[in-house]
Order: structure tokens, then C-alpha cells, then sequence
């Protein structure tokens, strides 16, 4: 599945993934609080040890909030910026996790190899930007720059704004 970098408001972005956050925070601590005072209420002893019934009633409220953002809130529009931000996170974890490969095939001007890394670039950089991170992109513009400049040489487009999975896999069977 493609995934494509957008071009987004850090500020828009950073308040719409609060409002999100809270409530879903807000609705955890509602669930929580609910199920283990029936728990408590239906199993417990008056004045005696109801821990474990708490704490199963937080866990019920836990996994509830789990698969009501999953299966309900997941596609719901106040949804998206968080859920682009962990899309975005995930795609870059998939690189880091081949990042010996990817600068292997950098090394030898492997073209899959040069638009991941591109890729991982205005990935990591738009990820800084929108959690305000600056002084982690200061640390990789050099590098980001350097790279940006051998794809010019080799006549490979820089605008690498779409990961294409298969280049993950191609750049795996390579090195």
C-alpha cells in the first residue's frame, strides 16, 4: 500500500492531534472509572481488598477504548491527523528497520535505495516539523543535503513524496 507524504499545517496539525488525544483520553478515564465501580459494585467486598476488580475494570476500559478507536474513530475526520502522524511513523520505522540495507544500496547508487533514503528524508523532516523538533532536523540537514545532491547528479527525481513498498523489498533481496 502506497503511502504519500502531505503537506500539512504543523500548528493545525499539532492542535487537531490534541483534540484527539483528549478525548480519547477522556473517554478512557469515563470507561475506566465506569467499569470498575460496577465491577466493584457487583463483585467487591464493603470495606475490604477490590484491587483486582479495579484494575480489571480498568483494563476493560483500556481494551473497550482500543477497539472503539480502531473500528470506530479510526476513519472518523477529527481522526485523521493522528492517524496520518502514526501512518507516517510507521512507514519510517519500516526503513529504519532496513537501514543497513538501504545505505548499503545508497553506497552502490541503487536507484530503490536512493529514493528510500530521499523518501526517509522528507519523511523525518516533515515528522520534525509537525512535533516541532527542530533541533533533531538540525542534526540530519548536512546528510539530508548530501543526499539530495547525489540523486541530482544521477538524474533521480528528489521529490520523493510517495513510498512504494516494494522498493523496501527490492532493496532487502539486493544487499
Amino acid at each position: 500500500m502506497m503511502f504519500e507524504i502531505k503537506q500539512l499545517n504543523p500548528e493545525v496539525y499539532r492542535q487537531q492531534t490534541r483534540r484527539s488525544t483528549l478525548i480519547i483520553a477522556v473517554m478512557f478515564a469515563v470507561l475506566a472509572v465506569a467499569f470498575s465501580s460496577i465491577a466493584v459494585m457487583l463483585f467487591g467486598e464493603t470495606g475490604g481488598d477490590n484491587f483486582r476488580f479495579n484494575a480489571a475494570g480498568v483494563i476493560a476500559g483500556l481494551l473497550l477504548t482500543i477497539a472503539l478507536v480502531r473500528v470506530q474513530f479510526w476513519s472518523q475526520p477529527w481522526m485523521a491527523p493522528a492517524v496520518y502522524g502514526w501512518q507516517l511513523k510507521r512507514n519510517l520505522m519500516k526503513i529504519t528497520n532496513a537501514m543497513h540495507h538501504v545505505t548499503a544500496g545508497v553506497e552502490i547508487n541503487d536507484p530503490a535505495a536512493m529514493k528510500l533514503l530521499r523518501f526517509y528524508h522528507l519523511g523525518i523532516t516533515q515528522m520534525h516539523v509537525l512535533d516541532a523538533n527542530s533541533s533533531a532536523h538540525l542534526q540530519m540537514i548536512q546528510e539530508i543535503d548530501q543526499h539530495q545532491q547525489r540523486l541530482v547528479a544521477l538524474a533521480i527525481d528528489p521529490d520523493q513524496f510517495r513510498l512504494d513498498p516494494a522498493w523496501i523489498d527490492a532493496v532487502k533481496r539486493r544487499n
